[in-house]
Order: C-alpha cells, then structure tokens, then sequence
C-alpha cells in the first residue's frame, strides 16, 4: 500500500510541477516520437508571430529529455491575440538519431484569442507522418 500511495503522490507532484512551470509562460511544446513511443530530446523549435504579411521571429529553443520546452513564448514580451507559428526543426533531429524522414520541418500555426490561458503545442512524430493538437 504504500508503494501506491508514493507512485499517486510522485504522479501528483510531477503533474504539479508542469503546471507551474507552465502558470508563468503562456507556450509550451512536447514532441513525442510514435515510432518508439519515447520523448523526443533535441528538437530545434521556433516561434514566430504573423504581423502584416511576415513572419517576425519571437523565440527559439530546444526540447529538453523529456521532449519539452515549458517556456517558449518571450519572457520580456506579453502575449497578444494574432496568428502564431511554432515551427518543430524535425529533419535536424532524425539526421542526429540516423534516420530519414519526409518532413525536414513542421510549422504549426495556431490563433490566439483569449490572453489569459494557456497553449500547449504537442507534437507525435514519425519519420513520415506526425500530428498536432491543441493541448493543456
């Protein structure tokens, strides 16, 4: 029994701390790969906003051991409602893990309409395929 209340308590901890490192940015990303079923470390990210008929640069950083970058959104900057883009720099990844892939890149292009929440970009990745949805 007490092997399962450590396992609920680590659970709720770990649960615990992404939320507040998610409270104090609004963007975070996760890449996972399908294809082994693991995180995806090393991913190349960016993030711009479409102001006009250009893209202008915000940010970029790289996926940490557990796929994630939990602060992606500019730290001195405020989120605005517009378009953004998060662009996933995946053939860099699968050239540095030995495999081909279809997709050298992946732009994912979301709205903004209410300031005040959160948006969670996730990626599941294959060498030749992926998919995105708008996560918590």
């Amino acid at each position: 029994m007490n092997t399962l209340r450590m396992t609920v308590a680590a659970l709720g901890l770990s649960a615990f701390s992404s939320l507040v490192l998610a409270a104090g940015n609004p963007l975070s990303v996760h890449v996972l790969n399908l294809e082994n079923g693991l995180p995806s470390p090393g991913v190349n990210v960016t993030l711009e906003k479409h102001v006009g008929k250009e893209w202008q640069s915000l940010s970029q950083g790289v996926t940490n051991e557990q796929g994630r970058i939990g602060e992606l959104f500019p730290a001195k900057q405020t989120l605005e409602a517009g378009e953004y883009r998060v662009v996933f720099k995946t053939g860099e990844y699968f050239k540095k893990v030995g495999r081909d892939t279809f997709f050298p890149e992946i732009p994912v292009i979301f709205e903004v309409k209410n300031v005040d929440q959160h948006y969670h970009i996730p990626l599941l990745l294959s060498p030749y395929g992926f998919s995105t949805y708008r996560g918590s």
